[in-house]
């Protein structure tokens, strides 16, 4: 068995406190890249310091805030928490420190955890009602900081906003941490922010000094649900918070006997090197702490898919056969039929007009063309379908799960309802029962879901989660879907989120092969309990070639590329370059083509076909698994762009050029990244075999000149080593 972590864990009996005496556990918790060490004091545990393993190091002075009172019956009840140090343990991946409360009979442990020998570290804390009576609990935030800096340390602050509708002009922000700045970021299962009003982020953020070695820390947040990270900068502290929302609140949650409330899992990490040095750490342990091991053995994955969604609602037979066709002389390995195939929202069964056989002829043609087959389904969402199994808002049951009454003369849209809570047990097995149902009678290869699907809002007060509060309830609304914004909110979304992750694994579990794509109208749930429970997401739900390199640049800080799904859009293309710059700016990831391939000209097939057999032979295993570096600025479609694969263990790389719409400029360098200075490499342009060249690492990382003649145009440029 591999020693995955080193652990040094020590109880030391320290002096005199104001009541008597006390004790000290001290854990030292290690990766290859990141140092943790933990302190438990008689009443409260501490993460004392976290470094890297160049020592680097950033000193906490916040122990961890725990929970100070329940609720029961309207009153409440102070705890007085006491460690357990004869519960407590320390194993070579994991540090457990307990605590306890007599009355209310309580237990907390909090734990930290080395998944990986490599790569960030992991903590939650998990609170038990150990007593007879019910309780509600107080906010518990995951993790809190204030570390210690000299004042005139120079700090930046990396933080990536969501792609959602479509990627902002900025995406990537890295601010200067000055004296009074402060910075919350907000994260959920669905975002539609007013003009003016902040975007939401991918839960995480990167601290950095800016000095050489550019060392600094990062954290982030593996739910779903609505949490909030915070930063702010006084003096000679730099502290945050990290875990669920709390606003709005006062947030309560309810704790019967023998239940477990767990905090949102956060890792933190700590690197030298830069902002791309920490992204490939972490996307490095992500493929094997979060991924599915299944999914990633499988070396098709990513895969090269054909989507209707180009042709929209109009999908039918006779367009689904021809795009399966189409698809395999192609080469691409997927046909994924999008909205449009079924009854109405919440009547997940094939449109008899559009489907008269049912799907079994388009299933069955995928299957023998050798494709796999992918489907749409916003199952959560509820309609006034009247077929037998039909999810309709007017069945008094299901009127019960929907996160609020409807008026009378509420109708669906072609392909949104309104979202029942399934957080309510019998929601979630209804949900559980109708995607069982869903993938094994239509054969399904890969289920998409999308839309409002996790409520984030809720005002009934039968529901597992907390009641909104009448004084602190507003109803939003984003046709055809209505929730509320109260109190609970947050509530609604913990207990939403954890039925949402159990209906995933339960799929996963009876149906090991299934791939699972997260889409929420586009990039609205890309966070970390996503890449947990799912394979790929969608990132964005504007499909341009900028908005696809720019959805790409920003959650490729973060997330492996093999997950990065872009849908690649009719783009008008005049000339051959054109369309395989509108290709390529969808081919960095996992590419999926979402137009009419048979408007194609026989010269854009023809590249095309060969486009996709050259990113199954040389570019699937890069994106899979080598590192990346972004070379150039965020992608702004005037000027030049880049990003640079290399794998080292390999010795092989790729790097992909976009130029912009400026006619003025037509050579461009770049410095390539994550090479042997002194090793030789072999350069294989794409397209102009005339600059073809073997170079040294030390050259590349000087400057490369790229040279492409023709505005909106792309290359590939292969790297190898070689003797």
């Amino acid at each position: 068995m591999r020693t995955v972590t080193h652990v040094t864990f020590i109880f030391l009996a320290a002096g005199a406190a104001a009541g008597g005496c006390f004790a000290q556990d001290v854990a030292i918790l290690k990766t290859s890249d990141t140092v943790i060490e933990l302190r438990a004091d008689g009443s409260v545990p501490t993460m004392v310091a976290v470094s890297d393993t160049n020592r680097n190091r950033w000193v906490n002075r916040s122990a961890e805030a725990l929970i100070p009172f329940v609720e029961s019956a309207g009153k409440r009840t102070a705890i007085q928490w006491i460690q357990n140090r004869s519960a407590s343990r320390a194993l070579s991946s994991r540090i457990d420190f307990v605590y306890e409360s007599q009355t209310p009979h309580l237990r907390l442990t909090w734990t930290w955890l080395a998944r990986e020998p490599f790569g960030p570290i992991e903590h939650e804390i998990v609170i038990e009602n150990l007593d007879s009576q019910e309780f509600w609990i107080p906010l518990q935030d995951s993790f809190r900081f204030d570390f210690r800096v000299s004042p005139d340390e120079p700090l930046e602050h990396f933080f990536v906003e969501k792609g959602e509708s479509a990627p902002s002009n900025t995406g990537a922000h890295r601010e200067r941490v000055t004296n009074g700045y402060t910075w919350a970021g907000e994260s959920s299962t669905y975002a539609s922010p007013a003009p003016g009003e902040a975007r939401e982020i991918i839960p995480w953020m990167l601290l950095e000094r800016s000095r050489e070695p550019n060392a600094g820390l990062y954290v982030g947040i593996e739910f779903s649900g609505r949490t909030r990270l915070t930063l702010s900068r006084n003096g000679d502290s730099v502290g945050g918070v990290v875990g669920l929302n709390p606003s709005p609140g006062p947030f309560l949650t309810r704790l019967a006997p023998g239940e477990v409330f767990r905090t949102p899992t956060i890792f933190l990490g700590a690197f030298s090197g830069g902002v791309d040095t920490a992204g490939n750490l972490l996307r490095r342990w992500e493929r094997t702490a979060l991924l599915s091991p299944r999914t990633l053995s499988d070396p098709s994955y990513p895969l090269l898919v054909n989507n209707s969604w180009g042709s929209g609602m109009a999908v039918d037979e006779s367009l689904a056969l021809r795009m399966i066709r189409e698809s395999a002389e192609l080469g691409l390995e997927m046909f994924h039929m999008d909205a449009g195939w079924f009854r109405s929202p919440g009547d997940w069964q094939p449109d008899p007009k559009k489907f008269p056989d049912g799907l079994a002829p388009v299933v069955d043609a995928a299957h023998r063309a050798g494709l796999k087959f992918g489907l749409w389904a916003d199952w959560s969402q509820a309609g006034l379908g009247e077929t037998p199994g039909a999810l309709n808002v007017r069945d008094p049951k299901v009127r019960d799960w929907l996160v609020n009454d409807l008026p009378a003369d509420w109708k669906p849209e072609e392909f949104k309802g309104q979202t029942i809570d399934i957080g309510v047990p019998a929601a979630r097995l209804w949900a559980e029962a109708e995607t069982k149902r869903i993938v094994e009678e239509y054969k399904l290869d890969m289920l998409e879901h999308d839309g409002y699907l996790v409520a984030k809002g809720c005002d009934r007060s039968d529901h597992p989660h907390a009641p909104a509060h009448p004084a602190n309830t507003v109803v939003q609304s984003l046709s055809p879907w209505t929730w509320t914004k109260s109190s609970n909110s947050t509530d609604v979304s913990y207990h939403a989120t954890n039925a949402y992750y159990s209906i995933q694994d339960k799929l996963r579990r009876e149906h090991p092969g299934i791939l699972l794509e997260v889409c929420n109208d586009g990039g609205r749930m890309v966070d970390f309990g996503s890449a947990a429970h799912a394979d790929y997401f969608s990132i964005a739900d504007a499909y341009d070639p900028l908005s696809n390199r720019r959805a790409f640049f920003d959650a490729s800080h973060v997330f492996p590329p093999a997950m990065l799904e872009t849908y690649v859009e009719k783009w008008r293309a005049p000339r051959l370059e054109n369309f395989l710059y509108m290709l390529r700016s969808g081919m960095m990831g996992w590419l999926t083509v979402m137009q009419d391939t048979s408007g194609w000209t026989p010269e854009q097939h023809a590249a095309a076909k060969s486009e996709f057999e050259f990113y199954k032979r040389e570019l699937r295993p890069l994106i899979r698994a080598a590192d990346l570096y972004h070379l150039s600025p965020r992608p702004d479609g005037v000027h030049w762009d880049a990003i640079e694969y290399f794998d080292p263990a390999r010795g092989r790389g790729a790097l992909y050029v976009f130029r912009g719409s400026s006619p003025d400029r037509s050579i461009q360098a770049f410095r390539l990244r994550g090479l042997n200075s002194r090793a030789k490499y072999k350069l294989s342009f794409r397209d102009d075999a005339s600059q073809n060249a073997v170079l040294t690492g030390r050259q590349l990382a000087a400057a490369l000149k790229i040279r492409l003649a023709v505005p909106l145009s792309s290359e590939v440029v292969l790297l190898e080593q070689v003797p």
